[in-house]
């Protein structure tokens, strides 16, 4: 069974002579995996067809009775300009070719070209329309910043504008056959996305996850592709390999920035021809599941570096999401910290606990490198060795602490500019002080133990520092 790789891309084959239109019917469907094809042997017909069927492509033939390949074209770049048209002719005149391209026609095919010549043709033209209609519905998500499918991402806890932002652009890109590169942090719930796109996207086969992180050539390949009985020494049994596993769904690679050369090679193979070998085997299968890979290094600068293959790159990256890191969006700390009370409350059979007043905002001033799973972790073990009712702030001053101490100075935040720099006439030490103070105050609702870390200072220094401002 040929593998679609279009399923719902309607393609329009207009001809007078019934053979050609069986010929290219077969041509396409065993040659190019598409199968939703409508044929039409009067050019008459063709405006009736597109306004009742989602026509994404023509390929109609130049000499017709009635209406000429020509005069069709014209009403299809009128009516229908969204619409790929692909010239068919008999002959090689390159004046009629110049002439259908300056009409509005995607290319001019001869009918005694190669087939892949054709074939090759009707992808150029299947991707360049979906690259505008792609085009389209993410300029409209990210103008409207409207969710049609918000259900799809409720396993991520957010209210942060940048991270709706990716949400509308995955809602426009899900459905696209073409890879998609998920980049940010470790930690930041790069996974948690490919899982969203995975149930946007329609597939009806499951996600599979592979890390790829250590895997060398030989591992990879068998992982992915499997291999067939007596490939090698052991294999005794032959082994389903994971693109077969996700056949009609979607396969997640992580930590893609980890492969090897020869394993990209093998990758990048597999992206272009769409279709691999399992070891030992020497006939092909066909790619049937939708790539979705993420990383947490640079890519762009591994490719600069030579360890990582600028096609495969530019391949990946067609689609492509940067998940934002926690830091930059530290207004979902609270809700984060409400969100993991409840999980480790109920993973641990203890009732919700109260986290203290400041938590939240004493959460804020830590950078996170860990980011949500570090957040996670430090939840889970405060709820753990949790035994009154109100939560003790003592497990995250001890975290925080500790993960500060172990990055050492080399990983401290750059200098901030100078607050009184625009000040025309500078305020006193102990007027800047008695700012401070009540700054770290507010911010940790009058908690003087958070207020002093805020500070950066002892809480008996604070309360000297209150009582000289009182006096």
């Amino acid at each position: 069974m040929t593998e679609t790789l279009y399923p719902d891309f309607g393609v329009l084959l207009v001809d007078d002579e019934p053979d050609w239109l069986g010929s290219l019917t077969l041509t396409l469907e065993t040659a190019g995996g598409i199968n939703n094809i409508t044929t039409c042997s009067d050019s008459r017909q063709v405006l009736s067809i597109l306004e009742e069927k989602r026509i994404g492509l023509v390929m109609l033939d130049l000499t017709m009775p009635h209406l000429s390949g020509e005069e069709v074209l014209a009403q299809i770049a009128e009516r229908y300009p969204d619409t790929a048209v692909i010239i068919l002719s008999g002959l090689n005149q390159l004046e009629t070719a110049v002439r259908c391209m300056r009409m509005g026609a995607f290319d001019y095919c001869i009918k005694t070209d190669e087939e892949e010549r054709i074939v090759g043709s009707v992808f150029r033209a299947i991707r360049m329309v979906e690259m505008r209609s792609e085009f389209q519905e993410v300029s409209n998500r990210l103008i409207s910043r409207e969710l049609s499918h918000p259900e799809a991402f409720s396993a991520i806890v957010t209210g942060d504008r940048s991270m709706l932002d990716v949400f509308a652009y995955i809602e426009a890109v899900a459905k696209s056959p073409q890879p998609l590169l998920i980049t940010g942090e470790s930690g930041v719930g790069k996974e948690l996305i490919a899982q969203a796109v995975h149930r946007l996207s329609g597939c009806r086969g499951k996600l599979v996850t592979v890390n790829v992180a250590g895997l060398d050539d030989t591992v990879f390949a068998d992982t992915l592709f499997g291999h067939v009985r007596g490939a090698f020494t052991g294999a005794d049994q032959a082994r389903r390999g994971m693109v077969e596993e996700a056949s009609d769904g979607t396969l997640f690679l992580d930590e893609i920035g980890d492969l090897s050369i020869p394993s990209q090679v093998k990758l990048l193979r597999l992206l272009q021809e769409r279709e691999y070998f399992p070891l030992g085997c020497d006939l092909p299968k066909r790619l049937k599941a939708r790539i979705i890979v993420a990383t947490h290094q640079n890519l762009s600068a591994k490719e600069g570096e030579g360890k990582f293959r600028r096609d495969l790159y530019y391949r990946l990256r067609t689609h492509r999401v940067q998940v934002p890191a926690l830091r930059a969006r530290r207004g979902d700390i609270p809700l984060l910290l409400d969100h993991f009370l409840a999980e480790a409350a109920e993973a641990l059979g203890k009732k919700k606990p109260t986290p203290p007043k400041g938590l939240a905002q004493f959460l804020t001033t830590y950078s996170f490198p860990g980011n949500v799973r570090e957040l996670k972790a430090m939840v889970f073990d405060a709820v753990s060795v949790h035994r009154d009712r109100m939560l003790s702030m003592d497990s995250f001053v001890k975290a925080v602490e500790s993960a500060q101490a172990e990055a050492g100075p080399s990983t401290a935040a750059p200098p901030k500019e100078n607050p009184f720099s625009g000040f025309d006439e500078l305020p006193t030490f102990s007027d800047a002080a008695a700012f401070l103070v009540q700054e770290a105050l507010a911010r940790a609702n009058g908690n003087q133990t958070l207020a002093a870390r805020l500070l950066g200072i002892s809480q008996p220094a604070l309360s000297k520092r209150l009582k000289m401002m009182h006096s």
